[in-house]
């Protein structure tokens, strides 16, 4: 690894395991997955929190690069062949030191698995603050240049929030749950979602609603504009495996 990256030479090894589970992304204007999000998971299915908990300051480097590979080698393993996919990973901004360094690890586990480059989403979230905004777009700036997608999750829940997007632009916005929860009856959260809309067409940016649990949930956001959509409602996430989609979001995404 570079020398101008000094997680390569510095973080601690991980004394800790995990693997992934897998959460569809469903395109209601195509009727199909889209993609599908790794989530971090214990060797025996135990929920993120579980793994993040054990994650010390000085392991964040690998863990992040740890994740990125597990990610791709799992995916590349049960993603049915031939078929568009896309596989959308969580990064952590702050582990990142020099972006084209700090994604050899990627870049190689993708060749390896011949997993293509633009078939990958790297997601960052509001929820970590993010110190150094030139770095944040420099590394976008990196991922995108490697073909990469690039999301903001959890709008609308954590730091900066249109602060950040005036920053730069991500391809792609991941609306945070708890704008999406009770949206059919909240005028105030439709109004707020309508806003983001009417921004994000503007900015040329995807959205997409992550945390849908209800039918109610679904059919406000879809008559929105929304065709991009996550959570309990189409299926929960499967360990190790792509879970299939609920018999009632078919039926609803056809509609």
């Amino acid at each position: 690894m570079s020398a101008t990256c000094p997680g390569c030479q510095t973080a601690r090894p991980l004394d800790f395991e995990f693997s992934m589970a897998f959460q569809p992304i469903f395109d209601i204007a195509e009727a199909r997955v889209w993609g599908y999000e790794a989530l971090i998971r214990g060797l025996k299915g135990e929920g993120a929190y579980a793994i993040l908990s054990q994650v010390a300051e000085d392991q964040r480097y690998r863990f992040d690069q740890a994740c990125r590979v597990k990610a791709i080698e799992l995916a590349s393993k049960i993603f049915p062949r031939g078929e568009t996919l896309h596989l959308s990973i969580n990064f952590l901004p702050n582990a990142v030191y020099e972006p084209s360094a700090c994604l050899r690890a990627t870049l190689a586990a993708a060749r390896k698995s011949a997993f293509p480059q633009d078939a990958i989403m790297f997601e960052f979230t509001e929820n970590e603050e993010v110190s150094d905004i030139a770095h944040l777009q420099n590394i976008i700036t990196e991922y995108r240049r490697q073909g990469f997608i690039t999301a903001l999750d959890d709008f609308g829940a954590g730091y900066a929030g249109l602060g950040l997007l005036a920053d730069f632009q991500p391809d792609l916005i991941k609306l945070d749950m708890k704008l999406i929860r009770g949206v059919e009856t909240s005028h105030a959260r439709q109004t707020i979602i309508a806003a983001i809309l009417h921004v994000t067409r503007e900015l040329g940016i995807q959205v997409l609603a992550e945390g849908v649990e209800t039918e109610a949930e679904f059919v406000n956001l879809k008559a929105a504009g929304i065709r991009l959509f996550q959570g309990y409602y189409f299926a929960k996430p499967a360990f190790e495996a792509l879970p299939g989609l609920s018999a009632a979001s078919l039926k609803a995404a056809a509609a």
